[in-house]
């Protein structure tokens, strides 16, 4: 503001002489044009109005014949100058070291008759402009620049309020490890306003990976407690006694089998990690959703298998995930229904929606546990966990119905079976 401010004094400084000398024209070309109104001969005497003033506003006002003898008026004091008369040109004459404005207009009586109306002005001083310019500016420049400064300042620390909230925000989650907390939106559409936004998407982002990390943490150890157990034992009982080769191919097979289901369980909860946190692959794309049960349909015994679909159901959805929805609802018919059971699969399309069915002849799931059903690792009979899997199937459906736009429901009988529909939006 110090620099803009010594900027516009310098051009003031230029151009106040000009300015003040163009207003003093100005102002003496309209009291003499009043003046001129004012004027009449009459019989070759000049008369003047009432409202005819010699002098005003610093104007002097002569009046001339029109072989320019001086008629009425007195001259200046200071002006000295034999100044010829021109008709409507107002120009600058010097008479020894002080200038005077002159501004002469002819008044007509007639072809041949008239007067000559002078006005004379004395020219602003330079000097004396420059020492009013600078003695105002002394005093307003500061002001101006000290209000300039303090409102600024106002100003910039309003705007950037926001910004402190949100730094304040990250310290304090950086600090506490508090996820939950987010930066308070401010009004408007600014900047600042779509900062906040971006930040608050990223915490919610990075609470949900937390959150998903924890979940992974706990899981794992939960999950992967048992066989680990059962591998230790196994080791540990082997290292302390001599095994038949019979025993030792059979504690080999177990350990096999638990590092089987490991790595499945792990697969598992990472793939539901992957969907919380948003980073599993799903690529949209168009695909026929009758030709897909089909394909997982040729790993199953078709005896058991029964399958009522719609021809030419396509829809725009992830071809990997929704395989792997049905492999998992058609595995669960297979394990929790009944001996040489039966599985059937549907697909039919509406206006609102398009849905896929997975019904299966087995024991049913009682009423008040359907809607646990969905949790990772809940098993509505957990004696029989060590043949059913570890319960991540279910959960793993719900996250891809999720990942789709859509959901699941559960309806089931116990002692006659359940049905799983997928349900996804047009």
């Amino acid at each position: 503001m110090a620099g803009m401010a010594a900027v516009t004094l310098a051009l003031l400084l230029l151009t106040s002489t000009t300015v003040v000398r163009n207003t003093a024209m100005e102002q003496l070309d309209q009291v003499l044009r009043n003046n001129l109104a004012e004027v009449d001969l009459i019989n070759g005497s000049f008369q003047a109005g009432e409202n005819f003033h010699y002098y005003q506003n610093g104007v002097y006002t002569l009046i001339y014949n029109k072989d320019q003898a001086l008629l009425a008026g007195q001259l200046p004091v200071g002006f000295t100058a034999a100044e010829p008369f021109e008709n409507g040109v107002t120009r600058v004459v010097d008479c020894g070291g002080s200038d005077y404005i002159v501004l002469d207009l002819w008044f007509a009586k007639g072809w041949e008759d008239g007067l000559w109306v002078r006005g004379l002005m004395e020219a602003p001083q330079s000097g004396q402009t420059l020492h009013s310019t600078l003695t105002l500016a002394a005093v307003i420049l500061p002001c101006f620049i000290l209000l300039s400064g303090l409102g600024g300042f106002l100003i910039a620390k309003r705007a950037f309020r926001p910004l402190e909230r949100i730094t304040a925000t990250a310290q304090a989650i950086s600090e506490g490890a508090d996820l939950s907390a987010r930066v308070e939106t401010p009004r408007g559409s600014n900047e600042f306003t779509r900062l906040t936004a971006a930040f608050n998407q990223m915490f919610e982002r990075l609470e949900r990976s937390f959150e998903s990390e924890k979940q992974f943490t706990a899981d794992a150890s939960h999950e992967l407690r048992t066989p680990v157990s059962i591998i230790k034992g196994a080791c540990e009982y082997a290292k302390s006694f001599e095994e038949t080769p019979e025993e030792r191919a059979e504690t080999l097979e177990m350990i096999y089998r638990q590092t089987l289901r490991m790595s499945a369980l792990i697969t598992q909860l990472l793939s539901i990690t992957r969907l919380d946190q948003g980073t599993e692959l799903t690529a949209m794309e168009e695909v026929d959703l009758s030709a897909l049960v089909k394909n997982v349909a040729r790993d199953y015994p078709p005896d058991r298998l029964s399958l009522e679909l719609e021809e030419g159901l396509t829809l725009r959805a992830s071809a990997p995930l929704l395989t792997r929805l049905v492999q998992n609802l058609v595995d669960n018919g297979f394990k929790y229904g009944k001996e040489n059971g039966h599985v059937w699969v549907e697909t039919r399309r509406t206006a609102e929606e398009t849905t896929l069915s997975v019904r299966d002849d087995g024991v049913g799931i009682p009423a008040d546990q359907q809607d646990k059903i969905w949790q990772r690792f809940y098993q509505v009979d957990p004696s029989r966990s060590h043949d059913r899997g570890a319960g991540l199937g279910l959960s793993m459906v719900w996250k891809i119905a999720q990942a789709h736009g859509g959901h699941m429901t559960v309806e089931s009988v116990p002692g006659l079976g359940s049905r799983f529909t997928l349900h996804l939006p047009q």
